[in-house]
């Protein structure tokens, strides 16, 4: 009988150890892959599948999502970068960065960026940065397959504060379990998510003693104050009026006489900080005389009849200058992407109905691709929906300011990581996050001179999803590999 009870209790003990031994068997996929790139073959492991996450006592609180894709054949692979990636929304999942540009697989569209027909296609991405770094795409709450689990409710996992504890505790953990804390680190985010990238700058430092070799931004929007168009807050009309121009110089708006896109924003962005701020400010208390002048010159800039922008008391809205700007040819222009046009039911209204460079150009495509990718190539399968973008997260904001500012934090970070280096890509057809609204924050961060050189910015003809225009693909790669050799450098 003690020899019987010896046993199971053995028994017992090597099952436990093994559990906790194949902890990653249980929840994810591992599968080898191989793409042939302009120098090399790389030859990768893809990991797909849940990372439990826990509290201090053990108990399953969520399960989160993520893909990582690590080199093959690395003889130390600490010592080989490794990047973290997501999206924002900030209920969105990280496949448009992860197939759109920087992951092993990339969705078809044409070279301008503009859908194909259903259904999608996805291939080998040429132009992936796994050549240059391990990447790990991150599901946030509520994304992807990533969910709640035991008795823990979404709530513990969304908003700012909580979603940066989320995903921060996740790269602690990964980084722990995969022994990756002597390999350079790289953290991108793409719109909502550079919120998040700025914000983990600051408590992956405070937290764990984490510091980080670079940050990529891409689309930033660090404070919400330059892009909410409120009343009263006057701040996000001179920095969006950059990106009209473009839009209206891309739609053959204006005179023929601005020949290039660079020279006439180089124009616009001094009007806009001097003339056109200054008249802002002034309110109802500008002379007739000079809003007249600043009426002509929007005219100049955007196209619309000086009607209209007396209408608008001088003030550009997105939405309503998108159903504007070519009215007149029964279309609308979008908001991710102002190169990209749609159509709308009413034609006299005020907005327009939906924006075409979401719903026509890459919903479709992006969603169609993740889905069949995860479950042929990967060989994950999940009966959950992948969540591409939902609203089943709330926005973000904190309990002091009523638009939340996470420029001092990634300001904090780099005085107290004098390494840190940052780079900021935008697209100047992107009215989400308008690349002068970036611009005008950066040199209001007030970093110490030695630390601006830390900062760099690179820009693109395409939209916030820069990358669906083939030529800003090739381009955002190259940008990277310069970056990741400069940071790279001063570590070795």
């Amino acid at each position: 009988m003690r020899l019987l009870c010896l046993s199971f209790f053995l028994f017992v003990i090597s099952i436990n150890l093994s559990a906790q031994k194949d902890w990653k068997d249980a929840n994810l996929s591992v599968t080898k892959h191989q793409i042939k790139l302009a120098s090399e073959v790389l030859n990768y492991t893809a990991t797909t599948g849940y990372m439990p996450i826990k509290d201090e006592k053990d108990t399953l609180k969520a399960n989160l999502f993520f893909i990582a894709y690590t080199k093959d054949g690395e003889s130390d692979p600490a010592k080989r970068p490794i990047l973290f990636s997501f999206n924002g929304g900030p209920g969105s999942s990280s496949v448009w960065l992860h197939m759109g540009a920087l992951g092993p697989k990339v969705v078809l569209m044409t070279e301008d960026g503009n859908t194909l027909p259903p259904p999608y296609k996805y291939s080998d991405n040429p132009h992936t940065w796994l050549d240059k770094t391990d990447i790990v795409f991150i599901d946030p709450m509520m994304t992807g397959f990533t969910r709640p689990a035991g008795r823990s409710t979404q709530t513990e996992f969304t908003g700012y504060e909580n979603d940066l504890r989320f995903v921060g505790d996740f790269i602690r953990l990964y980084l722990s379990k995969y022994a990756r804390w002597s390999s350079p680190k790289f953290i991108a985010g793409e719109s909502y998510g550079t919120t998040r990238a700025a914000g983990l700058s600051g408590y992956l430092q405070d937290r764990y003693g984490l510091y980080v070799n670079g940050i990529i931004l891409v689309s930033a929007i660090l404070d919400f104050g330059t892009v909410r168009t409120d009343r009263g807050n006057d701040v996000p009309f001179p920095l969006g009026l950059p990106t009209f121009a473009a839009t209206s110089w891309y739609h053959k708006k204006l005179d023929p006489k601005y020949t290039s896109l660079t020279s006439l924003l180089k124009e616009v962005e001094q009007f806009a900080l001097s003339d056109y701020a200054a008249a802002l400010i002034k309110g109802d208390r500008i002379a007739d005389a000079e809003r007249n002048r600043i009426i002509d010159k929007l005219h100049d800039y955007t196209g619309l009849s000086k009607e209209y922008l007396d209408e608008t008391n001088l003030r550009l809205y997105v939405g309503q200058y998108n159903k504007e700007l070519m009215r007149k040819e029964k279309k609308t222009v979008g908001r991710l992407d102002s190169r990209i046009t749609g159509q709308d039911f009413n034609q006299a209204g005020a907005s327009y109905d939906y924006d075409a460079s979401y719903d026509i150009a890459i919903y479709g495509g992006y969603a169609s691709a993740i889905n069949d990718y995860i479950r042929r190539d990967l060989k994950y399968d999940n009966d959950l929906p992948y969540e591409i973008l939902t609203n089943r997260v709330g926005p973000w904001s904190n309990s002091q300011d009523r638009y939340l500012n996470v420029a001092e934090t990634l300001r904090s970070a780099m005085v107290r990581n004098p390494s840190l280096k940052v780079w900021v890509a935008n697209g100047y057809y992107d009215m989400a996050t308008p690349y002068f609204a970036t611009d005008y924050v950066f040199h209001h961060m007030f970093l110490p001179k030695d630390l601006q050189k830390n900062v760099n910015f690179t820009y693109y003809e395409a939209g916030h999803m820069m990358y669906i225009h083939k030529p800003s693909l090739i381009k955002l790669k190259n940008d990277f590999a310069q970056f990741a050799k400069d940071v790279i450098s001063t570590v070795q």
